[in-house]
């Protein structure tokens, strides 16, 4: 299955673990998950569905809601075999987890997933953040020079949002770390509220 399907999968097992819901209010809340970077058509996700169907991680009813086109409205919930299938995605810790395609989603998700596993795909991200980061800081040393002032600015504008997601996580980790230790959980600071110095 292509990355970009088990992203939609997931998010889909996710979503129906909190209730029962339709193609539209999937779609919406989906879209919202997702980011205005990556809109979900209609064309992703009933494929995803019908699939799900035929392996049985998801199931579906009729709604008794009479809708204004009088077709009554398909339902969808999560199997037993889906909530496992949930279970074993939530708990990979290898590169999938954290790669841009896959992180949002697990990350919305991290309420339902143990600290090891959290710290463990919070720890991946930012090492694979770090070599990003590392990697455009060089490239923007030795191309500075020869680009104009617009794509330079563009690059740093790419280095700033890397190192402040760095930050992030870097908080994230110490608060779960925190929570390992039994100190309750503080909020990282919100930087627009920080006191500037």
């Amino acid at each position: 299955m292509s990355r970009r399907g088990e992203t939609i999968e997931l998010a889909v097992l996710g979503l129906l673990h909190e209730g029962p819901m339709h193609g539209y209010e999937l779609r919406k809340r989906l879209n919202l998950m997702l980011g205005w970077g990556r809109v979900l058509s209609y064309g992703s996700l009933y494929p995803t569905l019908k699939k799900m169907l035929r392996g049985n991680l998801i199931e579906e009813s009729t709604s008794s809601t009479v809708t204004t086109s009088r077709r009554p409205r398909i339902v969808y919930q999560v199997t037993e075999a889906g909530t496992r299938e949930f279970e074993r995605l939530m708990s990979e810790v290898g590169p999938a987890a954290w790669e841009d395609d896959n992180f949002d989603i697990r990350f919305a998700f991290f309420g339902r997933t143990d600290m090891e596993i959290r710290l463990r795909v919070l720890e991946g991200r930012r090492i694979r953040l770090q070599e990003r980061l590392d990697r455009v800081q060089r490239e923007l040393r030795m191309t500075e020079k020869e680009v104009d002032r617009y794509a330079a600015e563009l690059q740093r504008h790419g280095v700033e949002s890397v190192e402040r997601e760095v930050r992030w996580l870097s908080d994230l980790i110490n608060a779960e770390r925190g929570l390992s230790a039994g100190q309750p959980m503080v909020p990282p600071p919100d930087s627009s509220t920080a006191p500037q110095t």
